[in-house]
């Protein structure tokens, strides 16, 4: 193994902190779940997944959004899927989420606060939703 020079070690010291920031969830109201079950893997989850996490990065929104999986959600018939929730807003599940979709919803749902009704797949009903 080649002997890292200190620039080499600090900046990987950086960037596994930015990551383990990612990863922790004290602080951020909006989530934002990948259902990582095998059906969702085999339609592309993964990538889905890779895509929000990249674009929060872009949109400077690691510190307010948290990124997690999760199992099957029961809807296999369009995988990937993915369960927004922004406070003020009805938790939604949108489906077939492939890349391009997870660049649209973190531009619409959580910075635009506006849903993308064509991709929802399930919501509460309206006579529950708070007014």
């Amino acid at each position: 193994m080649a002997k890292m020079s200190l620039e080499e070690l600090r900046n990987l010291r950086d960037s596994k902190k930015n990551d383990l920031r990612k990863r922790d969830a004290e602080g951020k109201e909006i989530q934002v779940v990948v259902g990582m079950g095998t059906c969702g893997i085999a339609a592309g989850a993964k990538q889905t997944m890779d895509a929000f996490i990249t674009g929060l990065d872009e949109h400077k929104l690691v510190d307010s959004v948290l990124v997690r999986q999760t199992g099957c959600m029961g809807l296999c018939h369009s995988e990937p899927t993915v369960e927004v929730m922004v406070p003020g807003m009805p938790a939604v599940i949108y489906g077939r989420v492939d890349a391009a979709v997870a660049k649209e919803i973190i531009q619409k749902h959580l910075i635009g606060r506006e849903l993308l009704n064509d991709r929802i797949l399930n919501r509460p009903a309206v006579d529950i939703m708070k007014a």
